[in-house]
């Protein structure tokens, strides 16, 4: 995150510039399509966020391409209990409100589409797990302030469903760059599997608590 999005985008022009970065061959299991998109303003150039993607093609290797370089790890410091641990208990209308945001996935609305792929049912969008972590980091550790959070980042690792109670485990380093602190974090269903995995984020310590 290089600067606050603004609260509204009315008289601003802003862009959605994404691009392809490395496509990777990893064999017989696939293969690695990797992206950058940036939210710019049209009229300064400024880049406001950069988000880095993988997307993993199941089935789609042994094409001759790079292997790409190996993923990078960020687990939770060695035998150290959380500093804290937030929850969100999202409801059966969760996905399809999360819609809203413009994801109209069937996969997220209709049990259809998710029993054929083996989940069971409609499944949350991966990305307001990813959200409702950032959430609770910001509000335990930045203050609920969005101009405290630099990098969010972690990997999805199993579906969450409607309904599901979400437990996001953080970790604090003590490593201190520029004022940002190195965070790690795990986020599981409760009482069930890891859903967000090498969690890690740069936050801005705030002391005290937000109520927001």
């Amino acid at each position: 995150f290089y600067k606050p999005l603004p609260p509204t985008s009315e008289g601003r022009k802003f862009e959605l510039r994404q691009k392809v970065i490395g496509v990777y061959d990893k064999g017989k299991s696939g293969s690695v399509l990797e992206t950058q998109t940036d939210i710019v303003d049209k009229e300064t150039g400024e880049v406001y966020s950069r988000a880095i993607g993988s997307a993993f093609f199941m089935g789609q290797g042994n094409w001759g391409g790079p292997k790409g370089p190996a993923s990078q790890n960020f687990p939770p410091p060695e035998g150290k209990k959380p500093d804290a641990v937030v929850t969100h208990q999202t409801t059966a209308e969760s996905a399809l409100l999360y819609r809203l945001n413009g994801d109209y996935n069937p996969l997220h609305a209709t049990p259809e589409p998710g029993q054929k792929m083996g989940f069971g049912g409609a499944i949350m969008h991966g990305l307001s797990s990813w959200n409702f972590a950032a959430h609770g980091l910001l509000k335990s550790v930045g203050g609920s302030d969005p101009s405290n959070m630099r990098e969010f980042q972690a990997r999805f690792a199993s579906p969450v469903k409607p309904g599901d109670k979400l437990v996001t485990e953080i970790w604090r380093t003590g490593e201190v760059k520029d004022g940002f602190e190195e965070i790690r974090f795990v986020t599981k269903v409760e009482g069930g599997k890891v859903c967000l995995s090498n969690g890690r984020a740069s936050i801005k310590p705030v002391a005290g608590k937000s109520k927001l």
